[in-house]
């Protein structure tokens, strides 16, 4: 009897929770439905079109996204984003067409560098001119000060006014216990954090006071080739215009190519390798090389007002309807370069023009609820993520609703365009409880979430996410599947691998007839219904124990 008694309740349990599941398919269902492979890719052939010249800012192709995103919005059904009655925010930017120059002497030797195929250089300083003369050359290993590991790559030494030559990504600390692996206390081993992202070891640099901060690329720890590099430093760049002129920040920002950073290293007398082996060690120390660098940038400065694009669905709850639900996607990409030969139009067709197809997707779903959701769901198309986030930056330091109200920001950053698949990758690193959400809205597709397969890579830092997050919400950014249904067990990470090592930033991101979005929809109606379940839910979501932004979330929301 007391066997009985025990599995009764279990088997209630049960029933209710199916009962429960099959309410809630049954109220979701048209909203699911509206999220279609034909929907997505209406949308991505006109923003990835050549008439949109590759979306930069402040060029026709912002002017051409924002009054199609604007009217999109219009169309759907969502309210004007922006309390001032409009569905853009103006961020004021500052165009920057840079032509460096940069050399290095030694004793009577000089090493002249060509640009852009040795090295990359721009500044953030709003002025004309930048010049670096008879700066010092120090090796500060991967560049990175950081308390929480008793590390501390600068020491005692006085960089001020001096040329930096950094490693790319984190510290690769092995295990002492396995030098094969790495040390999974030490910058969380495998995975990247924020201090092997360049945007730290520039920051970091500034805080210094160095003249100039050079990172020497390499393929595998950057998770891109060189090519990258080029098309992404090699164009017009975008800053901020702050009222400081952006004047705190490091005067000139390079990258070397790993080979020109070798040679370097072997002229002044130092073996790079040997160098490169003892940077992985709490007592590594500041090495100055027989070496002087002279950098030359003139910068062609044009401010003006770019544009995030915000929609709004009002949340149906007195009470809650003041509290926020965010979806982020970024219009821009990387425009036309003229000097270029064929095709000068980067596209941006995944990477993400997918994305903003997705949002639309998602707020054509939202309109489908009846009743609305609890709270409200703001759509923000933002501008500059290629420039290095801007948008949402912007958006996060000037916030239109309150972030303390706001419970999570959901990003779309690509899609998965080979079809269906058995997984799903978390992205977000199992940082929050938004991520378990997700795992049980892939359940109740019948797929597995699997961790992040390429945390090395620091996609969590490179998405708009990330600035959300800095300042204390709740993220969640979805990686795609790569278990591809139907497809041979390796199909799916070759694809990935092939999109970055040949379209990724590229002109050939371009729309192709043989994508099978129907993937694509798969991983929008999850986050579908993980925003569902935030803008309905009896509470906020939380970041884990373990994660980093804990801290910011708890100050943000005793504000």
């Amino acid at each position: 009897m007391k066997t009985l008694r025990f599995v009764a309740p279990i088997i209630l349990v049960a029933a209710t929770s199916v009962l429960a599941a099959d309410e809630l398919a049954l109220r979701l269902q048209p909203a699911l439905e509206a999220i279609t492979p034909d929907g997505l890719l209406a949308h991505i052939k006109v923003l990835a079109s050549d008439e949109f010249e590759g979306r930069a800012p402040g060029t026709k192709g912002e002017e051409l996204s924002v009054k199609y995103i604007t009217d999109q919005f219009n169309r759907i059904g969502l309210k004007p984003g922006n309390p001032d009655g409009t569905y853009t925010q103006e961020v004021p930017l500052a165009g920057i067409k840079s032509e460096p120059r940069m050399s290095f002497s030694i004793g009577d030797k000089t090493i002249n560098l060509k640009y852009p195929d040795d090295f990359v250089a721009s500044s953030a300083h709003l002025q004309p001119d930048i010049k670096i003369d008879k700066s010092d050359v120090i090796f500060v290993g991967y560049g990175v000060v950081a308390p929480e590991y008793g590390w501390d790559d600068y020491k005692d030494v006085d960089v001020r006014g001096k040329t930096l030559l950094m490693l790319i990504g984190d510290p690769p600390v092995p295990d002492p216990k396995d030098p094969s692996k790495l040390d999974e206390k030490m910058f969380k081993g495998k995975a990247m954090t924020y201090y092997g992202r360049w945007t730290y070891k520039y920051e970091i640099a500034a805080q210094k006071g160095a003249a100039a901060a050079i990172i020497i690329h390499e393929t595998e720890p950057a998770a891109y080739p060189w090519q990258v590099v080029r098309s992404s430093w090699g164009k017009e760049n975008f800053e901020l215009d702050n009222p400081n002129k952006n004047m705190d920040a490091v005067s000139a920002r390079s990258w070397v190519t790993f080979d020109v950073a070798k040679k370097l290293f072997a002229d002044c007398g130092q073996d790079f390798d040997a160098l490169k082996k003892s940077a992985i060690t709490k007592g590594f120390r500041p090495v100055a090389l027989n070496a002087k660098a002279r950098i030359d940038i003139k910068q062609q400065i044009r401010s003006f007002k770019s544009h995030n694009v915000i929609g709004k669905l009002e949340g149906n709850d007195p009470k809650l309807h003041d509290e926020y639900v965010i979806y982020t996607a970024h219009w821009d990409h990387l425009g036309r370069h003229p000097e270029l030969q064929g095709d000068q139009i980067f596209n941006g067709a995944i990477d993400n023009a997918s994305g903003v197809a997705s949002l639309m997707q998602l707020a054509v779903a939202f309109t489908k609820l009846n009743p609305p959701p609890k709270r409200s769901v703001l759509f923000i198309a933002t501008t500059a993520e290629e420039a290095g986030l801007l948008g949402a930056k912007f958006y996060a330091e000037h916030s239109l609703y309150p972030l303390e109200k706001t419970l999570a920001d959901i990003n779309i950053d690509g899609v998965n365009p080979w079809g269906k698949s058995h997984d799903l990758e978390d992205l977000t690193n199992g940082n929050s409880t938004l991520d378990d959400l997700l795992g049980q809205a892939a359940a109740r597709q019948g797929r597995v979430m699997k961790a992040n397969s390429e945390p090395e890579k620091g996609g969590f830092y490179r998405v708009d996410s990330f600035e959300f997050a800095k300042a204390g919400v709740p993220v969640l950014h979805l990686a795609r599947g790569i278990e591809i249904i139907g497809k041979p067990p390796e199909y799916g990470k070759q694809k990935r691998d092939e999109f970055v090592a040949k379209h990724y930033h590229q002109v050939s991101d371009e729309l192709d007839p043989k994508w099978d979005l129907s993937g694509a929809v798969q991983d929008v109606q999850l986050l579908f219904e993980v925003g569902y379940q935030v803008a309905n839910g009896d509470k906020f979501p939380e970041w884990k124990a373990k994660s980093e932004f804990r801290v910011r979330h708890e100050a943000m929301l005793r504000k």
